[in-house]
């Protein structure tokens, strides 16, 4: 059998999860939290009354205390780290289209 420090992911390894398992589950934690408002809010956040948002967001950070366990020895954070650098590219050049074509009219 392994040693159990070659199955953790990359932010499970910086956080020290093995070490300092309080500290660390909570950084990674708030990293996956993070990671998925960030997500969120450039993927598929809509205009919405405020109480609707409050609640979504709640909903949001319980179901990254599921996803903080997988992410001990699975990718989710540095998938999440993908997703939010694609979203950026995408709106950056949406952006710049939409400038653009401002321009030519």
């Amino acid at each position: 059998m392994g040693d159990v420090n070659e199955s953790l992911s990359f932010f499970a390894a910086l956080f020290k999860v093995q070490e300092n398992s309080e500290v660390g589950m909570w950084l990674l934690y708030l990293t996956i939290v993070v990671l998925c408002i960030i997500v969120f809010k450039l993927g598929f956040a809509k205009k919405l009354p405020i109480a609707k948002s409050i609640i979504i967001y709640l909903f949001l950070i319980l179901g990254c205390t599921i996803l903080t366990f997988f992410a001990v020895f699975l990718p989710i954070a540095e998938g999440l780290v993908v997703a939010a650098l694609i979203l950026i590219i995408y709106k950056i050049r949406l952006h710049q289209t939409k400038k653009l074509e401002g321009k030519e009219y």
